[in-house]
């Protein structure tokens, strides 16, 4: 047996047989054409561009169809790659002057631009080599006359593996015998894990070159959760897990009956649900899950995979849906969260560190211009319902005090235009840098609100990049030092009597809930699939035994001691199902 460590992508656990899955790149060799046949081969190069932007087109269509539309714009950066002006050019001009047939020109072309995003230090970035890498497959297959249109399909219960998944892979993803996937490159930002989750198939990339030593047939079993791959597990690993997914099973059967229960601890404090949401289309998950608001709208959605920025209408129509679906529950819609990179690709000069660079609220605040209009849309939805806005990744009273400047200049001009808004609009902020924790009796008195970041909070204590799998290791919510921090932020906010929440990955992991409960926080925002398991937590313990717990880790000084500790108390509240 073995245990490979990677990327948890999307959650879940998954027990088959490996599909291995090669490029299948058709091989091109270099080859030359007369001059005579340059404009026919200039010919064969346009049908092929004209039928791979027909084939993206269909494939956002299929992807919209199923998972809606936000989804499906994955692929409108696709077809504005196949449609770039240097590309086309760099082709045309590699059959006209270099006389390479239509194949080599597309290989070679195409082939600059994945080893330039390969090589480039930004995370983000990098992951763009597989959308280069994606057309190179569509146009070759094209021109070789090969299968343009590759299924992942299986016969039998497998887990895919692959270097890496191109979003049209995930899209002809045969999702009857397909029940996982592991990938040697990406991140959780990949359109591979965008997808996979939405797919709620669970998912481990950035595993590394380990799985070319992993052949076909071979048993995996993939722990979504953690991040880990079994290569080849023994009997008894087998028998575990095979015991967990179907508690799973039954689990989720029992909580549906507790979507309309309050999460009330036995003790009497009510703990608050809520929901983490990218997409308008959620709300209903939301609803179906018993969440009383949405506690985390993030809105980058709007932003990635299309031809141009949104504008205010674009940002107010969403915003409008989820207020209006979400039927007078809270929405915490937060203002952009992405870096210059993913805003503004090949013109924006990479960073050799963008998490320390150029984005969230400063890149907002760099950007006004986009800011106001997203500014202006969620002061129009306020009268809607009971709408508030965040600002990400906030540092320093500066930045606060800049972007509420800006908010107060619209209010201004929407009162000259005579539109109408919520005059009390709550203001919050992330906490998820320490300086902002350590500041925060001062951000309190500018504020209504705090959300705890812990994703973000955790990367930035440990300087740790959560992304990159050499140091994945050294990523741990239970971290002394990260816990510190939590409590310092949840009595700064009580002490100011601000409402607080924690809205990372944290919230709804049911291993810290009981923690969670006893540093103080009373409002947790989740994904919607994680809410009937924390509230089924709530409902079975006490907030004073919750509190003792607190206090027990607090004395810890070891994470690894601390989280053995919490699995051991979750373990004796439900001994079947942990």
């Amino acid at each position: 047996m073995r245990v490979l460590q990677g990327i948890a992508v999307s959650p879940g656990v998954a027990m088959a047989k490996a599909m291995v899955v090669d490029d299948q790149q058709p091989r091109v060799t270099r080859r030359f054409i007369s001059r005579a046949n340059v404009d026919a081969e200039l010919r064969r190069l346009t049908v092929a561009m004209d039928m791979v932007a027909e084939q993206i087109q269909a494939s956002q269509q299929e992807v919209a169809t199923e998972l809606g539309d936000e989804y499906g714009a994955i692929f409108s950066a696709h077809l504005q790659m196949v449609r770039d002006e240097k590309l086309n050019e760099s082709l045309i001009d590699s059959i006209r002057y270099r006389h390479y047939t239509a194949e080599y020109a597309v290989s070679q072309s195409l082939a600059r631009y994945i080893q330039f995003f390969e090589r480039v230090p930004n995370p983000f970035l990098r992951e763009r080599a597989g959308d280069f890498r994606d057309i190179e497959q569509r146009l070759l297959n094209v021109l070789f006359g090969a299968d343009s249109k590759r299924r992942l399909a299986a016969n039998h219960p497998s887990i895919v593996l692959a270097r890496d998944l191109t979003p049209s892979e995930m899209a002809n993803l045969d999702r009857g015998n397909i029940r996982g996937i592991v990938t040697e490159v990406g991140g959780p930002g990949s359109h591979s894990a965008i997808v996979a989750e939405a797919l709620e198939l669970p998912a481990v990339v950035g595993v590394g070159p380990h799985l070319r030593e992993i052949q076909t047939d071979t048993m995996l079993i993939i722990d979504g959760h953690q991040g880990r791959v079994i290569v080849q597990p023994d009997e008894e690993t087998i028998a575990r897990y095979e015991q967990e997914v179907e508690q799973q099973k039954q689990t989720k059967i029992r909580l549906r009956s507790l979507r309309d229960l309050p999460a009330v601890t036995t003790d009497g404090e009510t703990i608050t649900l809520m929901a983490n949401i990218e997409f308008p289309h959620e709300a209903d998950a939301c609803l179906e899950r018993g969440a009383s608001g949405v506690g985390l709208y993030r809105t980058e959605f709007l932003y990635l995979g299309q031809d141009s920025e949104p504008t205010e209408e674009d940002h107010y129509q969403v915003y409008a849906k989820v207020v209006h679906d979400m039927q007078g529950s809270p929405i915490v819609i937060r203002t952009l969260d992405l870096g210059a990179d993913k805003i503004y690709g090949d013109s924006h000069t990479p960073e050799s560190n963008p998490f320390l660079g150029l984005r969230s609220i400063r890149l907002s605040l760099r950007n006004t211009d986009q800011f106001r209009l997203q500014l202006r849309a969620i002061l129009r939805a306020s009268v809607l319902g009971d709408v508030r806005v965040m600002f990400p990744l906030v540092s320093t009273l500066h930045e606060l005090r800049q972007a509420k400047m800006l908010l107060s200049d619209l209010m201004e001009d929407l009162d000259e235009q005579g539109i109408d808004y919520d005059r009390n609009l709550k203001v919050g902020i992330m906490v998820e840098v320490p300086a902002s924790v350590v500041m925060l009796d001062r951000f309190a008195q500018e504020i209504d609100f705090i959300s705890i970041g812990t994703n973000d909070l955790v990367q930035y204590t440990l300087a740790v990049d959560r992304n990159n799998p050499d140091v994945a290791a050294l990523y741990n919510s239970c971290d002394p030092a990260v816990l510190r921090l939590i409590q310092m932020a949840v009595d700064s906010a009580k002490k100011a009597n601000i409402e607080v929440t924690l809205c990372g990955q944290m919230g709804g992991n049911p291993v810290y809930t009981m923690l969670l409960i006893g540093m103080g926080l009373r409002s947790l925002s989740v994904t919607p699939s994680a809410i009937p398991e924390i509230k089924q937590i709530c409902r079975t313990v006490s907030a004073e035994k919750c509190q003792e717990l607190a206090v027990r880790v607090r004395d810890m000084d070891n994470a690894w001691e601390i989280k053995r500790l919490l699995r051991e108390n979750l373990r004796q509240l439900f001994p079947d199902e942990v």
